[in-house]
């Protein structure tokens, strides 16, 4: 599975990076600071999901997800936050899966397990 990591923190990144690239059958393709990074990487790499930053600065992710819904169907979507308060608000918004950012890592890898083709 291909992967797209989308959040504006460099030590976020680095972790989710370290962590799945230690998994079989899953590589990360590139890494996004923003949303408008993140539309300029989704061509060129390809992902079949993205792990969204709910708190992506520079626009809404209401917004981001939107676009992403809309320009590609079948990529799956799993939103990460600190902030509980996101779950029901990434949800309600259609994302693939919810996973908090002080969850254990054993929770991300299986909703990225759980997060089948759309």
């Amino acid at each position: 599975m291909r992967i797209l990591l989308a959040d504006d923190q460099p030590k976020v990144r680095f972790a989710l990076r370290t962590l799945l690239e230690r998994q079989p059958g899953l590589k990360v393709v590139g890494e996004a600071r923003s949303g408008q990074d993140l539309r300029q990487q989704i061509e060129p790499t390809r992902p079949d999901l993205v792990l969204l930053d709910w708190e992506l600065p520079g626009e809404r992710a209401l917004d981001t997800l939107s676009d992403l819904r809309t320009m590609y169907p079948a990529l799956r979507v799993i939103a990460l936050s600190g902030r509980s308060e996101a779950r029901q608000a990434a949800l309600r918004a259609g994302v693939d899966a919810f996973v908090s950012k002080s969850d254990p890592p054993e929770r991300l890898l299986s909703a990225i397990r759980d997060t089948g083709p759309r």
